[in-house]
């Protein structure tokens, strides 16, 4: 009797799961739609720095003593196989309060984001390489044997000017900390050197080579000079015939941005100066002394592209040719930069393969199926999403997409967003769906959803559907933009990637999703 009370029991329990599990019609689950505190948007107008210009002098910036007192975080964390390093989002002085002031250097933010998207497609069009020639990882004079792996902050960049995402560096033995972007769309690192001809005013002091033992100028000769920096840049360096001379390497971004310099090896601590970090000597960098663009007050740029010249290659055979982010969804907030993947990752991964591109092999790559809105299909094939290759960049803030699929994107989140009645408000930039939030301290968020190669999913949060103009909310936009053609390449920007764990596996020619709340601990 009481075996067969036990399993009638469990059928009913079976049932019960079953209509729980069973939505009625026109009930969202899952991850097609989310509720966002509008609060998460906005963007942080009481950060602000230490401003160095290019004699290495000090300004102070409003809200300067803001930490003081404060026990400070280490920039560097080491677990096993790994180093973790923080990552920030990326402005140094505070966004102006005034709703005027703020919407002007909002605009002039999304302006330079436009400006960097029109570079990559101008120089994918004319099939001109940001590298010529794929190149091997190889190992830095500091590798071992043994993969390793190391974590460093990653945080918003807002502070700088930016809104891209930098961590902390130093150089030499003793140096002080260096601020840099974070670039999956670059190769060369390189931060502003003295002495500085021609500079733009940084947060930190500048990098002072004669201050460290360790550096050296790369000669004429080295092949780091030669066929590597033009895998790099595009250009090898300039010298003369004679064999002792300096490489000077001359970097240009299509936005009319350059650095040039001594290319040089170092002692570089990941992390910045503290027992935390992580070293790796002999580290091949650009020491810039005429250096001009859209930088914000950061030191320079962290190169993770692919080619030979990368950190990511440099370090190949320590940290495995590993590496991954997480994005902080707010301003105030950091996540992480992940050296190496010993520490695994705090929730399941699903890949998708890492497409190379001959013409451009700095760059990471994906095959996206298809993409849906709360569930509804948009897009359904390669041909649609208007290319089999589409970028995943960390450089790039708004993701873009091709002018019909993002009309059906943006169409299906209207459709559903307009449920609610929201009233429009004027386009803003580049992004041209806007609404009017007044009022609302949380909304309703339908979901885009990108279907990748091999089964994997990328589902944008809900901090990442929504780019807020004005604070009190009377200009909320939809965070996507459209490119100009059809045949221009599609780019997942960091926006799309907030609370997720993204892993590039070069090794494997993977990258992979994973959400997560990102935080560095």
């Amino acid at each position: 009797m009481e075996a067969r009370l036990r399993l009638h029991l469990l059928h009913v329990l079976a049932i019960l799961l079953v209509i729980v599990a069973v939505p009625a019609a026109g009930v969202v689950v899952g991850r097609e739609s989310a509720v966002l505190r509008l609060r998460e948007l906005q963007w942080d107008s009481s950060s602000a720095g230490k401003i160095v210009d290019r004699r290495g002098q000090y300004a102070e910036a409003d809200h300067a003593e803001k930490t003081k007192g404060e026990p400070k975080k280490e920039a560097a964390a080491r677990t096993t196989n790994t180093v973790v390093l923080e990552l920030k989002h990326h402005l140094l002085t505070a966004i102006p309060s005034h709703p005027t002031a703020q919407e002007r250097y909002l605009r002039r933010l999304l302006a330079a984001d436009e400006a960097r998207a029109n570079s990559f497609q101008l120089r994918n069009r004319h099939n001109i390489p940001a590298s010529s020639t794929q190149s091997s990882a190889k190992p830095s004079p500091a590798s071992s044997s043994a993969t390793a792996t190391a974590s460093v902050p990653l945080t918003s960049g807002i502070r700088f000017q930016t809104l891209n995402y930098v961590t902390t560096i130093s150089l030499g033995g003793g140096g002080g900390n260096l601020t840099v972007i974070v670039d999956t769309g670059s190769d060369l690192t390189w931060v502003q050197c003295k002495p500085c001809s021609v500079c733009y005013a940084q947060h930190d002091p500048l990098f002072d080579p004669s201050s460290s033992a360790s550096f050296a100028a790369v000669p004429c000769n080295a092949s780091s000079c030669s066929s590597s920096l033009k895998a790099a840049t595009g250009l090898p360096g300039s010298c003369s015939s004679s064999a002792g001379e300096r490489c000077y390497y001359s970097l240009s971004y299509g936005d009319g941005s350059f650095s040039r310099g001594v290319l040089a090896t170092d002692t570089v601590s990941l992390g910045g100066a503290g027992a935390a970090s992580v070293a790796v000597d002999g580290f091949v960098f650009g020491c810039g002394m005429s250096n001009r663009g859209l930088f914000g007050g950061t030191a320079g740029l962290m190169g993770l592209g692919r080619t030979e010249l990368s950190l990511v290659s440099q370090t190949a055979s320590r940290f495995g040719g590993v590496f991954s982010y997480c994005l902080p969804a707010t301003t105030s907030a950091a996540g992480s930069l992940s050296l190496g993947s010993g520490g695994g990752y705090a929730t399941p991964v699903s890949y998708t393969r890492m497409i190379a591109d001959p013409a451009q092999p700095p760059f990471y790559f994906v095959n996206v199926t298809g993409a849906s809105v709360a569930g509804a299909d948009v897009a359904a094939s390669g041909a649609v999403l208007g290319s089999a290759n589409v970028l995943v960049d960390s450089g790039t803030v708004i993701t873009r997409l091709a002018p019909s699929v993002y009309r059906a994107v943006r169409a299906e989140f209207a459709r559903q967003f307009a449920a609610a009645s929201y009233p429009p408000a004027p386009p803003f930039s580049l992004l041209d769906t806007c609404y009017n939030l007044t009022g609302h301290d949380e909304v309703k968020v339908p979901l885009l959803t990108l279907r990748l190669e091999g089964g994997a999913d990328l589902t944008v949060d809900a901090a990442g559907m929504l780019f807020m103009v004005r604070k009190d909310g009377s200009q909320v936009c939809l965070a996507m933009a459209s490119l100009s053609f059809e045949d221009q390449t599609p780019i997942i920007g960091n926006y799309q990637q907030k609370n997720k764990r993204v892993v590039y596996d070069t090794v494997g020619s993977r990258i992979g999703f994973a959400d997560e709340d990102c935080s560095y601990a």
